[in-house]
C-alpha cells in the first residue's frame, strides 16, 4: 500500500501540537482539557490513563467534543491480535494508533485500519528514552542512526501511515532514507528551551523539531504541570512556528 507522494499537516501549529494526558487519573486529565482551555485540541492517551478506571467513556467524551486522540497502545502481538485491535480503534474515531514490531505486525495494523477516514498508523521506531549505549544492553549490534532508518523504511514499505521518532534522528532524512516523502513523523521528546529533559535521552526544542521537519510534536509534562498550561502551550505553539520560520 503506497503512501501520498507528499504529506498533508494541518495549517496551524496549534492543530500540529499534541498534549500527552500524562496524569493518573481520568479527573485529573479531565481537569488539564479545561484548563489549556481549547488552545490545543489533540491528545494523547497511553499507559498512564488506559488502565484508569471511566478510561472508556472519557475517550469517548473527548472525540464527542471534537478534540483528536492519539491512542498510544505500542500494539506488539500477533498479526491477528494487532489486527482487530486496529479495527476498533478506527471504529472508535481515534486519529493515530501506535504499533511497534516486525512488517508483518505493521501490515496487520494496516490491515485493520482498513479504509477508515481518520485513523493513521504510526510505527515505533526507538524510544526517546533510549541512547546508543541502551540499545547497546539491549542487544543491537549496529548504530542508532541506521536502527531508525530501518525501521522508517519497513513502516513506509507495510503501509504505515507515518513513525514516532526524536528530532534528533532528523524527521527530513528518515523520509528520505525511506523513499517515502509522504511519511509522518510524529516526534515526542519535546522539551521546551532551556526545561528539563526528564526521562528522555534525544530531546528537542519544539523550533529544533519543526525546523528539522517534524510533523507533530508531543508533549506532556512541560504543560500539564505549569502553572497556566494554556499559557505554556501557546508558548509551545509561538516555538514551533518560529522553527517553521527559521528563527
Amino acid at each position: 500500500m503506497p503512501l501520498p507522494s507528499s504529506r498533508t499537516v494541518p495549517a496551524t501549529m496549534a492543530e500540529r501540537l499534541i498534549v500527552a494526558l500524562d496524569v493518573p487519573s481520568v479527573e485529573a486529565a479531565r481537569e488539564a482539557v479545561s484548563r489549556i482551555g481549547g488552545v490545543v485540541r489533540f491528545y494523547k492517551i497511553g499507559y498512564w490513563l488506559l488502565f484508569a478506571p471511566g478510561a472508556e467513556a472519557f475517550l469517548d467524551r473527548l472525540l464527542a467534543a471534537g478534540n483528536r486522540v492519539f491512542l498510544d497502545a505500542k500494539m506488539y502481538d500477533i498479526g491477528e491480535t494487532v489486527k482487530q485491535g486496529a479495527a476498533r480503534a478506527a471504529e472508535r474515531g481515534v486519529s493515530f494508533l501506535t504499533v511497534h514490531g516486525d512488517p508483518e505486525i505493521l501490515r496487520a495494523a494496516v490491515a485493520g485500519r482498513g479504509a477508515s477516514p481518520t485513523l493513521q498508523i504510526l510505527a515505533v521506531t526507538v524510544l526517546t528514552s533510549l541512547n546508543a549505549a541502551g540499545l547497546a544492553e539491549m542487544g543491537y549490534g549496529g548504530d542508532l542512526a541506521s536502527l531508525v532508518a530501518e525501521r522508517a523504511r519497513s513502516a513506509a514499505e507495510a503501509g504505515c501511515d507515518g513513525i514516532i521518532a526524536s528530532a534528533a534522528d532528523d524527521p527530513a532524512r528518515l523520509r528520505a532514507a525511506a523513499g517515502a516523502p509522504g511519511l509522518l513523523v510524529v516526534t515526542p521528546g519535546i522539551r521546551p528551551a532551556g526545561g528539563a529533559t526528564d526521562d528522555h535521552k534525544r530531546p528537542a526544542s519544539p523550533a529544533e523539531a519543526v525546523a528539522r521537519g517534524a510533523d507533530y510534536l508531543v508533549i506532556g509534562r512541560p504543560i500539564l504541570r505549569a502553572a497556566d498550561p494554556a499559557a505554556a502551550a501557546s508558548a509551545v505553539i509561538a516555538e514551533m512556528e518560529r522553527g517553521a520560520g527559521g528563527g
